[in-house]
């Protein structure tokens, strides 16, 4: 008696890859202009991967530098995982990220020319393996950071008046 046939899996193919975030840099875009943002694998050991399924990271005020040997993650804070025992990883040790050549040679140069900085936005778990979501950024003034504040009030004020408006 033959074996009925498997149902394929819908999931595959629509682009929807589960993403479970572990860490986010929610100031980034408040104290920082966005410019670029990329993807970056991340070099770690087995207790910082336990200690980052658990979510116990902060990257608020993480960088990237850019050694000859490659980007590394510098001044992220990975807790230390309790069973870990002798084992356990240094929570603000730096760690490597896994770029492109390109992509290296690309931000490397706009950080050292222009005055930019490499931020980590966010880590997460894309299935299964952790990541890490960098951006290329520029420092903004005071004065960016109030007229940005006056733009989202007056855009809130103008959805609450339009909804209000529906209601009637």
């Amino acid at each position: 008696m033959p074996k009925p046939a498997k149902k394929p899996d819908k999931s595959k193919g629509k682009g929807k890859e589960k993403e479970q975030i572990v860490a986010q840099n929610r100031s980034a875009s408040y104290n920082y202009h966005l410019l670029e943002k990329h993807e970056a694998g991340m070099v770690l050991h087995g207790t910082e991967v336990k200690a980052l399924r658990e979510g116990k990271a902060n990257i608020r005020d993480a960088f990237v530098d850019f050694k000859p040997s490659g980007p590394w993650l510098v001044n992220a804070h990975i807790a230390q995982y309790s069973p870990g025992g002798p084992w356990n990883h240094e929570p603000l040790g730096s760690r490597k990220l896994l770029l492109h050549k390109n992509e290296i040679h690309k931000l490397a140069g706009r950080v050292q020319s222009k005055g930019l900085t490499v931020i980590p936005l966010r880590i997460y778990f894309r299935d299964g393996i952790a990541k890490c979501e960098i951006a290329l950024a520029q420092g903004k003034k005071t004065w960016d950071r109030r007229q940005d504040e006056r733009t989202k009030e007056a855009r809130r004020d103008i959805d609450q008046a339009m909804y209000r408006n529906r209601r009637r």
